[in-house]
């Protein structure tokens, strides 16, 4: 299981770092959108991690998902981490320095897809858990993932969904 998860690392942080330039490369096709970085905001870049480690997740579940305990609770989980600790540790460093900088961001990046993982893979190896909670912790996964694309057409005017460089908001800013 150890190496499934470490081969979950590069292939979300490969995978996350296409899709940093993916809607570009794209001529900005709307659909792609969804799942690849429409701008420079906070936003936008937690869709990096997220939906490389989905797909993983689905490429993972039919080698691992009936062998391992809490296979969903564990992908939720790991999942969820990944935008939880870029969020934090984006806003706790660039509140310290007051501006953000691209090597930070960029391990940030990587220890988020890191964290992720190694919090799927120490649920994997935990005892098993209630049966009705990995039926529910996917649905995080779901509604995670429908933010995602509904604040990447329709973003609300907060910060964290401000561009950095153009100031606007989603597809449009």
């Amino acid at each position: 299981m150890l190496t499934w998860e470490i081969c979950g690392m590069l292939f979300i942080i490969v995978l996350g770092s296409l899709l940093h330039f993916a809607f570009e490369w794209s001529g900005r096709w709307l659909p792609l959108g969804a799942v690849a970085a429409v701008n420079e905001s906070v936003w936008e870049h937690l869709k990096l991690g997220f939906w490389p480690a989905l797909l993983y997740a689905i490429i993972e579940h039919p080698w691992l998902g009936r062998a391992p305990n809490n296979f969903s609770v564990a992908k939720s989980a790991g999942i969820c981490v990944i935008p939880a600790v870029i969020v934090g540790l984006f806003y706790s460093y660039t509140a310290v320095l007051g501006e953000h900088l691209l090597a930070a961001d960029i391990a940030i990046f990587v220890v988020a897809v890191v964290a992720g993982q190694l919090v799927s893979y120490r649920l994997l190896r935990a005892a098993p858990l209630p049966r009705r909670l990995n039926l529910l912790a996917p649905v995080a996964v779901v509604l995670l993932g429908i933010a995602f694309v509904l604040f990447t057409y329709h973003p609300p005017a907060l910060p964290i969904f401000r561009d950095s460089l153009t100031g606007g908001y989603g597809v449009g800013g």
